[in-house]
C-alpha cells in the first residue's frame, strides 16, 4: 500500500472555499468484478459475465447526461469508474447519485463499479493548471487501459465520451481500447434498440432547444437563484431558512409550505411551517425540493383565508373569516433538487394546436397536479395524443414559466387499467420486474421429481415441535403467504404455554445474496385489488417459507410459559424450530368455532375423518382457539389500562367483475378472532424488541409511534364538543379514557366517528435504529408499549428479515458467540430504516396492507 495526498476544495459553513489536503492510499489489489479476471482480485458480489461481446466504460459526462439510457437492461457489461460516480454525486446531487447506486446494486443489470482512484496503476494525479473536467476524462481513460490490460486482452473495452478532443487524442492510442462518442457507440453496437435511439435523440434535442431559448430570451419571469455559497452563508447567519417545499394538494397554484429543517438560533421563534403564496414566490421550486427561504416583513405575513380570496372580489374577500397571519416568505435558492420521472398526459390534438405554431414544443400536464406543466419536444405528437407518457425534467430557466423536459417512454392510453397501474408505480418511484435467474438459482428446488425436505444436519440444530405441539394458522381466505402460526398447550405444572411461530425466511435468504438485495430494494409486498407485487419470489413466499397445513417448515418461535390463573408471563424462550401446521383456518371458520358452531365446513383437514376422530380433533382445536382468545383478551385489557388505543378503521375489500371493473366495495366485518391473532402478534413483536435491545442496545431495529401533534386533534375536539363530550388529548391514556366515555346511547355511530377521527390525527409509525436516539423515544404511543418492532411478517416485510437476523445475533450473544455475518453499522442501519420508511409511505399511498 502506498500513501499519497489528494487535494480537495470544500465549502466551509460560512460559504468560503477551503483547500483541504487528505491522505490517499493506493494499493495493487482492488476488485475488478469480472469473471475473466485471472489475477485473484478477491471479487465478491455481482460480476460481469463472460458472455458479453465487450465491456463499456462511460465517461463522467455520459453518466451524468445519459444515465437513463444506461439503465436499459439490454446494455450489458458496463463498468462505472469511481471518478465518474463521484462526479455525479458532487455535480448532479443526491437523487441522481442514488439512482446510480441503485443501478449498481440491482442484480438484474449487468454493471459494476471499479474503484480506479485506489488502484495503484490506474490512478493518475491531477496536473497543475489542469481543469477538473479534463482530469476526470484522462483519469477514466487511463483506468480503461489498465482494465483492458488487467484482463489480458480477453475482452474488448469501449470508452464512450462526449469530449471530441479526447476521442481524437485517445481514439487510436491503445489497441483493444476504443474511444468513441456515445452516439457512435449506440449506432454501431446497438443499432436495433429503437427505444434507446429515440430517447437519445430526445435528450439531445431538448438540450439544443434549451440553449437556443436562453440565447433568444432577455426577459425574466423569475428571480435568479442565489449561489450555493451565499445560501450556505445566509443559512448559517440566520438570514435564510432551509426547509423542504410541500405544495398543498388541494390548492397547488396558491399555497405551499416550507417545513423547516434545523432551526437556526436567530429564527428560534418560528414554530410553524413557512407559508409560500403563489407560484411566483416559489421561484421554480418543485414539491420536495430542499430550498432556502427569505422571510417577508411581518406586515406582509398572510393568513390562509386571505390566500384563498386572492382571486375573488374585494366584497367577497371581506366576508371571509380572518385567520392568524403565519410566517410568510419567498424562495431565493434551491439547495437540493427533487426532480424525478413524471407521468404526464399527452394533450389532445385541439390543445396542441392552441399552444402555438411550433407544435414540436408541447406543454404536457403531470399526473401529480402539484407539479407544473412541462415543456417537451417530440416528433410523435400525432401518435401520442391522450396517452400517458414519462418525462424527465432537465432544467427550469428564469426566463420561462414552465420547466423543460424530455420524453422518456410511453406507458399506454390514459384510462386503461394497466396504464393507470403503471402510472402509480412510476409516480411513486417503484420499479418492479420479474425476479432474475441469478436470484431464482439461490432458492432450493421443490419439484415432484425432487421434493424439498428437512435437512438432517439442519434438524439437529433446531427444536422439533412437529409431534409435541398443535400448531395452526388463522388467515384470510385465499391467503398464500402464511407468515405466522400459533399454538397453545397445557404444561405438566398446569401452566399454559403460548407459542407464536414465524416463517424462517433468513434460512433461505442469506445476507447480501441476490435475493436479499432485491428484497431490500422492494422493502415490502404490495397488495392491489386484483394483483400483488411480491417482495420475495413466489417459490419462497407461497411455498418454501409459507406455513402451509400438513407441511414441514423451518420457523423461528417465541414460546411463553404463562401463569395458569392470570396469564402473566413467567418465562420466555426464543429459537429456531421445525413445525408442521396441522390446520390452515380462515378467520370466519375460527370465529364460528369460538361462537360454538361445530358444523364448520371450511377446515379441509377434518374432512374424510371418522366421526370419533373428527370429534376428538375438533375438541382440541376449539379448546386451543378459546384459550388463545382468553389470553388475548387479558393482554389487550392490560394494554388498554396502560393507555393502549382502540381506534376505528374500516378495511374495504374490492370486488371485481370479469373485466376487472369494480362491482362492489365490501367493508371487512370485524371479528373477535381478528383481535386475538393481532394481540398474539403484538405480544411477539414486543418481546422480540425487548430481547434485541437487551443484548444489542445500539444496533437494533425498532418501530416507534410518536405522539401526535396537538393541533391534529382540533377537528376531533370540536366535533366531540358539538355532542357535549370532552376529549382529553394530553396523553394516550387520557385520550383512550375520554373516547370510552364519549358514548351516545341514542346513536352508537358517534363513538365510531370520533375514534375514526382520532385515527386520522395519529402520527405515522416509523422504523428507527436504536443507536440513533435515546431510549425515552422508543415508546409506541398507539400500543402503549415501551419497545416494539416488526418480527411476524418476514415474507412481506424486509424490516422483519432484519429483525430475525438481529434476534439470532442476540441469542448467540447469550452463548458468548459471534454471529456468522457482521451486523449492520449504525450508519447503514439508519439508511436502511430511512429506505424502508420511504417505501412504506409510497405503498400506503397506492394500496392497502393486510393488518396484523
Amino acid at each position: 500500500m502506498i500513501k499519497t495526498e489528494k487535494v480537495l476544495h470544500l465549502r466551509s459553513c460560512k460559504g468560503r472555499s477551503v483547500r483541504v489536503v487528505r491522505e490517499h492510499y493506493l494499493r495493487e489489489s482492488v476488485p475488478c468484478n469480472s469473471c475473466l479476471c485471472e489475477a485473484q482480485c478477491h471479487n465478491e458480489g455481482k460480476l460481469l459475465s463472460q458472455s458479453a461481446t465487450h465491456y463499456v466504460i462511460p465517461d463522467w459526462k455520459v453518466v451524468q447526461d445519459y444515465l437513463e439510457i444506461l439503465e436499459f437492461p439490454e446494455l450489458r457489461g458496463i463498468v462505472f469508474m469511481q471518478t465518474a460516480c463521484q462526479a455525479v454525486q458532487h455535480q448532479k446531487g443526491r437523487r441522481q447519485y442514488n439512482k446510480l447506486r441503485n443501478l449498481l446494486r440491482d442484480a438484474r443489470h449487468e454493471c459494476v463499479m471499479f474503484f480506479n482512484e485506489f488502484q495503484l496503476y490506474s490512478y493518475v494525479p491531477r496536473e497543475q493548471g489542469e481543469s477538473l473536467e479534463k482530469w476526470q476524462t484522462r483519469c477514466i481513460y487511463y483506468a480503461t487501459v489498465w482494465y483492458y490490460n488487467h484482463l489480458a486482452g480477453l475482452m474488448p473495452v469501449v470508452m464512450v465520451t462526449e469530449d471530441a478532443e479526447a476521442i481524437q487524442k485517445y481514439g487510436s492510442e491503445t489497441d483493444g481500447v476504443f474511444v468513441v462518442s456515445f452516439k457512435s457507440y449506440l449506432e454501431n453496437f446497438w443499432p436495433d434498440l429503437k427505444a434507446v435511439h429515440e430517447l437519445y435523440e430526445s435528450i439531445v434535442q431538448s438540450r439544443k432547444e434549451r440553449e437556443n431559448e436562453i440565447q433568444e430570451k432577455n426577459g425574466k419571469e423569475y428571480l435568479e437563484h442565489l449561489s450555493l455559497e451565499i445560501l450556505e452563508a445566509g443559512i448559517k447567519s440566520g438570514r435564510y431558512i432551509q426547509g423542504i417545499l410541500n405544495v398543498n394538494k388541494h390548492r397547488s397554484q396558491l399555497e405551499a409550505f416550507v417545513r423547516i429543517q434545523g432551526l437556526p438560533n436567530k429564527r428560534s421563534e418560528l414554530e410553524t411551517d413557512i407559508l409560500i403564496c403563489g407560484t411566483k414566490t416559489r421561484n421554480r421550486a418543485i414539491e420536495g425540493d430542499v430550498v432556502a427561504v427569505e422571510l417577508l416583513p411581518r406586515n406582509e405575513w398572510k393568513g390562509r383565508a386571505s390566500i384563498l380570496c386572492e382571486n375573488e372580489s374585494e366584497e367577497k374577500a371581506t366576508e371571509e373569516t380572518e385567520t392568524e397571519p403565519m410566517p410568510t416568505g419567498k424562495v431565493v435558492g434551491i439547495i437540493q433538487r427533487n426532480w424525478r420521472d413524471y407521468v404526464v398526459t399527452f394533450p389532445p390534438k385541439e390543445d396542441i394546436q392552441s399552444q402555438g405554431k411550433n407544435v414540436r414544443k408541447i406543454l404536457v400536464t403531470p399526473w401529480d397536479y402539484r407539479i407544473p406543466k412541462i415543456r417537451i419536444s417530440t416528433q410523435q405528437a400525432e401518435s401520442l395524443q391522450n396517452f400517458r407518457i414519462i418525462v424527465r425534467i432537465d432544467s427550469w430557466d428564469s426566463t420561462s414559466l414552465y420547466p423543460n423536459g424530455h420524453f422518456v417512454k410511453v406507458l399506454g392510453r390514459a384510462g386503461d387499467l394497466e396504464t393507470e397501474i403503471a402510472a402509480i408505480l412510476v409516480e411513486n418511484g417503484i420499479s418492479i420486474g420479474p425476479f432474475s435467474e441469478a436470484q431464482l438459482r439461490e432458492i432450493p428446488v421443490n419439484t415432484p421429481e425432487n421434493p424439498w425436505k428437512v435437512d438432517a444436519e439442519e434438524q439437529g440444530r433446531r427444536v422439533d415441535l412437529r409431534n409435541t405441539h398443535l400448531v395452526f394458522s388463522i388467515d384470510p381466505k385465499d391467503c398464500e403467504d402464511v407468515d405466522d402460526a400459533l399454538s397453545v398447550r397445557k404444561l405438566a405444572n398446569e401452566n399454559l404455554e403460548l407459542g407464536v411461530h414465524i416463517a424462517d425466511v433468513t434460512h433461505f435468504v442469506k445476507l447480501n445474496s441476490y435475493t436479499d438485495l432485491e428484497a431490500r430494494s422492494r422493502a415490502t409486498t404490495c397488495y392491489l385489488a386484483d394483483r400483488r407485487y411480491d417482495m420475495l419470489p413466489a417459490i419462497l413466499s407461497a411455498d418454501r417459507c409459507s406455513l402451509l397445513g400438513g407441511a414441514d417448515r423451518y420457523a423461528i418461535s417465541v414460546l411463553w410459559e404463562l401463569d395458569k390463573t392470570n396469564y402473566e408471563v413467567l418465562k420466555v424462550w426464543f429459537g429456531r424450530t421445525i413445525i408442521r401446521s396441522t390446520y390452515k383456518i380462515f378467520y370466519e371458520a375460527a370465529q364460528a368455532l369460538l361462537d360454538g358452531d361445530r358444523n364448520v365446513v371450511d377446515i379441509p383437514e377434518l374432512k374424510g375423518l371418522e366421526e370419533k376422530e373428527k370429534c376428538r380433533r375438533l375438541n382440541d382445536l376449539i379448546w386451543a382457539v378459546e384459550k388463545l382468545t382468553e389470553i388475548a383478551r387479558r393482554t389487550r385489557t392490560k394494554r388498554s389500562l396502560e393507555g393502549g388505543l382502540e381506534l376505528e378503521g374500516i378495511e374495504i375489500r374490492v370486488q371485481l367483475d370479469e373485466k376487472k371493473n369494480i362491482s362492489d366495495l365490501v367493508p371487512k366485518q370485524p371479528l373477535e378472532v381478528h383481535e386475538t391473532v393481532a394481540e398474539c402478534m403484538i405480544m411477539a413483536n414486543h418481546w422480540v424488541a425487548k430481547k434485541i435491545t437487551e443484548n444489542l442496545p445500539h444496533q437494533g431495529l425498532l418501530r416507534c409511534h410518536p405522539p401526535p401533534r396537538q393541533e391534529s386533534f382540533t377537528a376531533l375536539i370540536e366535533c366531540a364538543k358539538a355532542k357535549r363530550f370532552k376529549i382529553d388529548t394530553r396523553s394516550n391514556k387520557a385520550l383512550a379514557d375520554s373516547l370510552d366515555m364519549a358514548e351516545d346511547p341514542g346513536d352508537p355511530l358517534v363513538n365510531k366517528l370520533l375514534r375514526s377521527m382520532a385515527t386520522q390525527a395519529m402520527s405515522n409509525a416509523l422504523y428507527f435504529s436504536t443507536g440513533s436516539c435515546s431510549e425515552d423515544l422508543f415508546y409506541h404511543y398507539g400500543l402503549a408499549l415501551d419497545k416494539y418492532t416488526h418480527f411476524t411478517s418476514p415474507i412481506r416485510r424486509y424490516a422483519d428479515i432484519v429483525v430475525h437476523r438481529l434476534l439470532m445475533a442476540a441469542l448467540l450473544k447469550d452463548k458468548k458467540l459471534e454471529p456468522e455475518n457482521p451486523l449492520l453499522s449504525q450508519k447503514d442501519l439508519e439508511e436502511l430504516c430511512h429506505h424502508i420508511n420511504k417505501k412504506n409511505r409510497v405503498w400506503c399511498k397506492s394500496c392497502s396492507f393486510p393488518k396484523e
